[in-house]
């Protein structure tokens, strides 16, 4: 039986630090969760930014003729992760998203730029 002088079980609060943290992780397994089910629509998004970048950059560089600088601004918004690099002995421009996606466009004369395929892109590796 309690009685008034029996000792409480009571746990002591949290601190603020312990608070912090506790906050820091749900939001780290939230986020982590979110990521979990939307990472196909990131990297699908990613591969089609990769492949309209590498398009856009070859017929600006190689059909237009301008400097690849220039190029980026032909880009829609939204496109900040994509980045190109050209190619000029072989007219190919290769655009990437870090860790999520890369393509690759080539000048084939009359046919103007055309995406390679991945069969395409391993053999020039």
């Amino acid at each position: 039986m309690a009685t008034a002088t029996s000792p409480s079980a009571k746990k002591p609060p949290l601190s603020n630090r312990q608070k912090l943290l506790y906050g820091l992780v749900a939001f780290l397994a939230l986020a982590l969760l979110w990521l979990m089910f939307n990472f196909a629509s990131i990297k699908a998004e990613a591969k089609a930014g990769a492949a309209y970048g590498a398009h856009v950059g070859c017929s600006c560089r190689y059909v237009e003729g301008r400097s690849l600088g220039s190029c980026e601004s032909d880009f829609e918004d939204g496109m900040a992760l994509v980045s190109i690099s050209d190619d000029d002995a072989n007219k190919r421009v290769t655009a990437s998203v870090p860790f999520l996606a890369h393509a690759v466009a080539e000048r084939r004369g009359a046919f103007g730029c055309v995406q390679l395929n991945e069969k395409e892109i391993e053999a020039l590796d």
